[in-house]
């Protein structure tokens, strides 16, 4: 970043409405409607009846300064990829499942989850990238507390599966700097086939339009790493199951035209794919292709091209 950038955090911390927000964001893991599943399980105690399955402390699988992802997101030092288990999908095409599903990786306190923000700052990260944070919210809220007392300056990444409440939304309003999350269905019946949730596709949307109105349209810096606003993902399947088509008018009609896009072609049978037949394939170069045609057709020019960058 350059000298001048400040992370949206840093004016909540100074003004004392980050603590405030922890402490709201702890008060719902009591009877938890973090996610729009409201399970309604007392995590401060336990994770029974938590569909993530997850308690009091956030389970980390892994954290790296990361190059695979986006290009205004990697630069050249790297996303700071925080990879946390569990899920609060179920999509039976998962490439992480042993994560998501499986809950590989180790509980961390709020210090230890804290030191590993410092440390991939310290090591050159441009951003910290949190992977499936939406029903981790307070222990990443708690984290990022500590780790900017210690320090932290570089922007936040929420990089989310897209099924995210809007009261939740609400309490990352002004700490978030910017929003990376999956558009994977615009039919509700493939969303309940799919992932076991029929209506991903409203509360995806309208997600996605609180994350625009609170960061709006991805900026980048002189060198061309993000800064802040909303990047999206869109994983292309086959057959058409995604709704690429619906997905494109909606970005570009009711979000932004200027929305950067990143349009994925990594499909590949994954997990459970294999009792679908219409998922037993990766997607085709043709395929591909079309859904980049589909995006042009609607406006949508900011495309991920996952460019080579020197300093």
């Amino acid at each position: 970043m350059t000298d001048s950038f400040e992370p949206a955090y840093l004016k909540l911390l100074s003004s004392g409405e980050l603590a405030t927000r922890v402490r709201l964001a702890y008060e719902r893991l009591q009877s938890c409607d973090l996610c729009p599943r409201h399970c309604g399980a007392n995590r401060r105690e336990s994770a029974n009846g938590a569909v993530c399955r997850t308690g009091e402390l956030a389970v980390v699988a892994s954290y790296s300064a990361h190059f695979g992802e986006e290009d205004p997101l990697r630069g050249y030092g790297g996303s700071g990829t925080i990879f946390f288990a569990w899920c609060n999908l179920g999509c039976v095409f998962c490439q992480n499942y042993d994560i998501s599903q499986n809950g590989f990786g180790q509980r961390l306190s709020l210090e230890e989850l804290a030191g590993v923000m410092i440390n991939l700052q310290e090591r050159g990260c441009h951003n910290i990238n949190l992977v499936s944070p939406t029903h981790v919210i307070p222990q990443f809220l708690g984290a990022l507390l500590i780790a900017s007392q210690a320090g932290l300056r570089i922007p936040l990444v929420y990089n989310t599966g897209g099924y995210d409440a809007l009261e939740s939304l609400a309490l990352l309003d002004g700490i978030v700097d910017i929003y990376m999350p999956d558009i994977k269905y615009a039919d509700p019946s493939v969303a309940q086939r799919l992932s076991g949730i029929p209506d991903y596709p409203r509360v995806n949307q309208e997600a996605i339009k609180e994350m625009h109105r609170q960061v709006g349209d991805l900026t980048l810096d002189d060198r061309g790493i993000a800064s802040r606003g909303l990047l999206i993902r869109h994983l292309v399947l086959p057959n058409g199951l995604a709704g690429t088509a619906a997905i494109v008018q909606f970005l570009a009609r009711e979000i932004s035209p200027d929305t950067y896009l990143n349009l994925m072609d990594q499909y590949r049978p994954c997990y459970q794919a294999f009792k679908h037949p219409e998922l037993g394939r990766r997607t085709t170069g043709a395929e591909y292709r079309r859904a980049q045609e589909l995006a042009a057709e609607v406006g949508l020019t900011r495309l991920d091209r996952r460019q080579q960058r020197i300093p």
